[in-house]
């Protein structure tokens, strides 16, 4: 698969899962987390056969996130025998009967949203008396989402005797409790967190509200850019944006959850064969999604959440490549951007707006913005914006 030497966390993290130590795993996006799992997990399965029903589950955030990992592992177990299947929800009734089958019939592992296995748990007929591992993916997001309960369920039916895998971007504390409940006597893994890869220039652009959809018209007409991202916090905002886009003559396309599975599907099959080049979405993108040579990822809005801020910088500079991140920053943002530059203990280049634009604010998260005048143009225009028991000890 052109895979050369280890990533720092697949060289910590291999070895570790080999020996059948619980983990906890915490590095940034994009260093190759889930191959740390993936493969040594699918060797111990090949090294032992002869078992029936499902040997590994792994749960993460989001839909995309499954077909992902099951498209990845296809392509490391291709010369085995090893069987997977994404389950998800989205899909029609003989999705729901083909991921029946396969969790009553034992797939070797299944990848799969917290939603959609509680569904299927709760009938009674996944074959998990021979589980050996369960892998927690992107956790971090999963306890955002709110589908803590939902995990604790899955937990419940699982046999107690297995091994634990904990695999975050960030380690909050909610993180820190949920591998006290669940995993034995863990090893643990910290690699580079919370700071972008070191392949990413950084670049903020101080500007009004009013200004936004014009900077990035300016940045992207004319340039021969094949993969571009365009993050903003709300649903509202991705269509609207997308719109303005389009409009502007650029070959962009908008998603987030507003759209069915099937319409976000195309649009990332799209954007994956560079038949679409600016894709606009909410951060449930910025987690997960491996798409290559992305070149620009820019930040329409500053993320609410610091740590989001790494996600979406992420999704370029992938695997040691290099890309650019630019985010565009109004007068009351600028106190939250502070806070992501002393999250990644680095200040970002601030670049003043295109003079053809108009003229930018001053850099001063220091200072105080009314609600009247982050709204006005010529004041600124700046708008606000428990667990089941721990298993006993394999």
């Amino acid at each position: 698969m052109g895979f050369k030497e280890a990533t720092p966390v697949q060289e910590f993290a291999i070895p570790l899962i080999m020996a059948g130590r619980d983990m906890i795993a915490c590095a940034q996006t994009g260093t190759g987390k889930t191959a740390a799992f993936l493969i040594p997990i699918l060797h111990k399965i090949m090294s032992n056969p002869a078992k029936e029903g499902i040997r590994a589950l792994i749960i993460v955030p989001t839909r995309e996130l499954a077909i992902q990992i099951d498209n990845e592992l296809q392509g490391f177990s291709y010369f085995t025998n090893c069987t997977s299947l994404a389950v998800y929800g989205g899909g029609d009734g003989s999705d729901f009967d083909r991921e029946k089958k396969a969790l009553k019939d034992g797939a070797d592992f299944i990848i799969a949203t917290p939603g959609r296995m509680k569904s299927h748990l709760s009938m009674g007929y996944a074959a998990l008396a021979n589980l050996e591992c369960l892998i927690l993916d992107e956790a971090d997001r999963m306890l955002d989402m709110g589908f803590s309960d939902d995990i604790a369920q899955i937990i419940s039916h699982l046999p107690d005797k297995r091994q634990n895998l904990l695999f975050s971007a960030t380690m909050p504390p909610k993180i820190r409790d949920l591998a006290k409940e669940l995993l034995v006597d863990p090893a643990e893994i910290s690699i580079a967190i919370s700071k972008p890869a070191e392949g990413v220039m950084q670049i903020v652009y101080l500007c009004y509200d009013k200004m936004k959809e014009e900077i990035i018209a300016h940045l992207l007409k004319g340039r021969d850019l094949k993969s571009v991202i365009v993050f903003a916090s709300r649903k509202s905002t991705v269509s609207q944006l997308a719109r303005k886009l389009k409009k502007q003559g650029l070959n962009a396309a908008g998603i987030s959850s507003d759209l069915d599975q099937d319409q976000r599907e195309e649009v990332l099959r799209q954007f994956r064969a560079k038949r679409l080049n600016v894709l606009v979405a909410t951060d449930i993108m910025a987690r997960g999604i491996d798409i290559k040579e992305i070149e620009l990822v820019i930040n329409y809005e500053v993320p609410n959440d610091a740590e989001d801020y790494v996600h979406r910088v992420g999704r370029t500079a992938r695997a040691s490549s290099t890309g650019i991140a630019i985010t565009l920053v109004n007068q009351e943002e600028q106190r939250k951007f502070k806070a992501i530059e002393e999250l990644i203990e680095m200040e970002i280049r601030k670049m003043p707006t295109p003079p053809e634009i108009g003229e930018s604010p001053s850099w001063d998260p220091t200072r105080k913005i009314s609600s009247s005048h982050s709204r006005n143009g010529s004041k600124g225009n700046g708008q606000g914006r428990n667990f089941k028991k721990k298993p006993s000890k394999a």
